[in-house]
């Protein structure tokens, strides 16, 4: 179909994703040795050639969204530990967030489509 309907389903497979991984972050809290990861996928329009009709507009590009996991290589505490709950909680809060915004314009674009298929 269109652009952005892929952009839409990579964004909610890759918040599903990181939900995934968030969550067996904060299950390992108290696990000596275990080592944080999340889904690296923060720059999404970037490689993406969107069609510009006017000189003027801004010309932006949108790489594959890969959803690489990376492991986090911040401090450590004494059980060599590096899961903080207290991020873990916050990038869970605004990995949820960012999940629905894609589903609301999901929902949306899907809603134009019908509608200009009645007319």
């Amino acid at each position: 179909m269109s652009d952005g309907f892929k952009i839409l389903e990579h964004l909610i497979r890759l918040t599903n994703m990181r939900h995934g991984v968030i969550a067996s972050n904060i299950a390992n809290v108290d696990t000596p040795n275990y080592k944080a990861r999340d889904v690296k996928f923060g720059q999404i329009f970037e490689g993406m050639e969107l069609k510009a009709t006017n000189p003027k507009h801004l010309k932006n590009s949108y790489q594959d969204l890969s959803g690489e996991i990376v492991t986090k290589t911040t401090q450590e505490g004494a059980d060599k530990n590096n899961v903080n709950l207290d991020t873990e909680v916050a990038k869970m809060t605004e990995n949820a967030m960012l999940y629905q915004a894609g589903i609301s314009m999901l929902s949306i674009k899907i809603r134009m489509f019908k509608n200009a298929l009645r007319r």
